[in-house]
């Protein structure tokens, strides 16, 4: 039987750190307890010289991770339970962002939101044609992304393309997102994985600090000097309307949106 709260395995060969995300039943959806245990492989990974590369799936094929599981919101009682999670999730995306290794998501099926936000932080997605990329919050949820996750959005799609996958809750494609170099190649199923083989032996063959520094340059490029973001973050979390939306998904319904 599987364990419903959901595990994260890592295994470790040839200087390759393969991270799985392992609830294919909930569509590797994470729970409290993934999270921590994404937390502490990161910490263990990143100490390791050894490791060249780094990647991380989600099991069964059908979905990378389709976000946080929304049962886990339903003891959230206002603003401040939105803004202390997302802190924590903040800290987490930033361990995957600061690992010194290159980092690939080899992505079949949905990146929704929490997943989204995990491929984002690597460095490099390898995706099967039916993957597809989304956060659509505005239409299920009510709730809203960290600032540094909306950068990274937007630093992956650009403004106009941000504003329709957060505002017209849109999904897009593996292809359209190797159009915006977003996805860095598309594979079939069947030569996913050699696929995937073939970019971790080339990324080990490249000088380990220059590939440390670059990756740590462009992270403070995109991600440093931030706005604040507590106040839209308490806004969204505190509103009736995202009770309602975490209500509504939960018992399988259409949410009624209030505005309040």
């Amino acid at each position: 039987m599987s364990d419903q709260t959901g595990k994260v395995h890592l295994t470790i060969s040839d200087g390759i750190a393969a991270i799985l995300i392992d609830r294919p039943e909930a569509r590797n959806a994470m729970t409290w307890p993934m999270y921590e245990q994404l937390a502490a492989i990161c910490s263990q990974i990143a100490g390791d010289s050894n490791i060249r590369v780094a990647t991380i799936r989600g099991a069964g094929g059908e979905a990378f991770v389709a976000g946080t599981d929304i049962e886990q919101f339903s003891t959230f009682r206002g603003g401040g339970d939105g803004v202390a999670y997302e802190k924590t999730i903040d800290q987490i995306i930033g361990q995957i962002e600061r690992l010194p290794m290159p980092t690939i998501a080899i992505v079949e099926g949905w990146a929704i939101g929490g997943g989204l936000a995990i491929c984002a932080a690597c460095d490099f997605r390898i995706a099967t044609p039916e993957a597809s990329f989304g956060v659509p919050i505005a239409r299920t949820l009510g709730n809203c992304l960290s600032m540094s996750n909306i950068a990274r959005v937007v630093a992956a799609f650009g403004v106009p393309r941000a504003k329709r996958m957060l505002l017209l809750a849109e999904t897009i494609t593996a292809g359209e997102a190797e159009g915006f170099d977003f996805v860095t190649e598309i594979a079939e199923p069947t030569e996913l994985d050699a696929t995937v083989a073939h970019m971790c032996k080339r990324l080990s063959g490249h000088a380990a600090v220059t590939m440390r520094v670059s990756k740590e340059a462009i992270r403070r490029l995109a991600q440093e000097n931030l706005p604040g973001g507590e106040d839209l973050i308490r806004a969204a979390y505190g509103s009736a309307d995202f009770g309602i939306g975490v209500s509504a998904f939960l018992q399988k319904q259409k949410p009624q949106w209030t505005g309040a």
